[in-house]
């Protein structure tokens, strides 16, 4: 698919005035816009009325230095250009503002710590699609939601101040962070006067999500029992209904802070808990014992208690999936990529934080005592849970999301569960077991962003 790119060229100061902008005639004709009237120029949150000059024989965009650095412009591109005859408005983009947790401007090579490559990768895939983007972190928010300082790369990172973008996609990595008063004003502010879309605009908790997709009657299949942990007789009854129940902190990842709990034949319950090194164990003589044990815990934070599942392993070490699910070009949900995730040595849980492995969903099947149509199916019947709950999740909780991590499982009789949905996807989980410049992660969330700004 060709993709039209308009080219914007800037004008050296003193030749063009800012509030003049030369358009090839050709683009003029194709527009039905008459020289010499006025239009507006908008380019994310950025609005000026100009005055239109026709070019010949050109078929781009010329703007003066001094609107170019209005614009937040400064060397010459080629982007998308749409036009409404109704509101008079020339609309160049689209500006993609990308919010992250950090950066680092005491080294310019690398402003962005371990994302600084994925950054690069964002701004060539702009490039190509013929989108431009920048980079922001909760720092660079000032009083105005309609300009921010923001990291642009030319040849190299450089500082400048920026137009909120048409588009921003949330990448903050920490909740703190998120709620911020200045970043929910900012977020709050940019969408209503401006009309910017955000996404992934929030993180979800693992009951919040299990709760919303109990009132779907076609996702429960895909759903382990699981409940906030409130009272001690939900507990019991969990821990003495299943031979395994896990405690997950309901805002936890990398796997962090999980617990194991097993009923022994002795009555006796055995807890494995998440750590650095090798997880820890111990025994506790009955349920009332373990649950005391975990009052000061409760205290602080708040656990999702889940049935435990006999999934399929490698030598006795657990298998799960990680689908990233994107909207594309047209909006719709569709699978970037799955990959399965083998726990690491002595641990119970498969994050590559904690040790774990990457393989093929085909490899990792193929070495399962599953039935053949089971190992034959697997990847597309992976697939289409993953899509029936990012839906599901768009459908029952009210934000916007584009993309998702979806943790599955299998269990030993081939029967798929849900184990957790992130919003916040990490750029090592979900990168596909091959090699190429740009990922296709990366292609499809600038074809999403274009899509979603209205620049088609």
């Amino acid at each position: 698919m060709s993709i039209k790119k308009t080219t914007i060229q800037i004008i050296g100061s003193g030749i063009l005035q800012d509030d003049v902008l030369m358009v090839g005639e050709s683009l003029l004709r194709k527009w039905k816009i008459s020289a010499g009237h006025p239009v507006q120029l908008a380019f994310g949150s950025f609005r000026q009325e100009v005055t239109v000059i026709s070019v010949p024989r050109y078929s781009g965009l010329r703007v003066g230095s001094v609107l170019a650095r209005k614009m937040g412009l400064h060397a010459n591109c080629d982007l998308r250009v749409t036009y409404s005859r109704g509101r008079r408005t020339l609309r160049v983009g689209p500006l993609i503002s990308v919010l992250v947790s950090r950066d680092y401007p005491e080294q310019p090579d690398k402003p962005f710590g371990s994302i600084t490559l994925f950054c690069r990768e964002l701004v060539g895939e702009c490039r190509r699609q013929g989108a431009y983007v920048y980079f922001f972190t909760p720092e660079h928010i000032g009083s105005q939601p309609g300009r921010v300082q923001g990291w642009v790369y030319d040849g190299g990172w450089k500082k400048t101040v920026m137009p909120a973008g048409d588009v921003v996609n949330n990448r903050l990595t920490s909740r703190k962070l998120e709620n911020r008063t200045s970043v929910q004003h900012f977020m709050k502010e940019v969408k209503s006067q401006y009309g910017t879309t955000i996404f992934n605009e929030k993180f979800l908790d693992k009951n919040e999500v299990f709760d919303a997709l109990k009132s779907n009657s076609s996702l429960r299949k895909y759903l382990p029992e699981s409940h906030l942990l409130q009272t001690f007789a939900v507990f019991k009854k969990m821990c003495n209904q299943y031979p395994a129940v896990f405690l997950k902190p309901v805002r936890g990842s990398l796997g962090k802070g999980i617990m194991r709990i097993n009923k022994q034949t002795d009555g006796t319950f055995s807890v494995l808990s998440t750590t650095a090194g090798t997880p820890r164990k111990q025994t506790y003589a009955n349920v009332d014992k373990l649950y005391k044990s975990l009052a000061g815990k409760m205290k602080t934070t708040r656990f999702q208690l889940q049935q435990g599942l006999t999934l399929i392993d490698h030598g006795k070490r657990p298998v799960d999936f990680r689908a990233l699910v994107q909207k594309n070009s047209s909006g719709t949900w569709t699978v970037t990529s799955i990959v399965a995730r083998i726990a690491g040595g002595s641990h119970f849980v498969s994050n590559l934080a904690r040790g774990g492995t990457l393989s093929t969903v085909k490899e990792a099947l193929a070495k399962t005592t599953l039935p053949a149509t089971v190992k034959s199916n697997g990847h597309t019947s992976l697939k289409t849970a993953a899509l029936d709950i990012a839906s599901g999740v768009e459908k029952e909780i009210p934000a916007h999301f584009a993309e998702f991590g979806i943790d599955l499982a299998i269990d030993s009789t081939g029967r798929i569960w849900l184990l957790e949905v992130n919003s916040k996807p990490s750029k090592n989980d979900n990168t596909p077991l091959n090699d190429q410049k740009t990922r296709p992660s990366v292609k499809k969330m600038i074809e999403y962003c274009c899509y979603s700004a209205g620049f088609k």
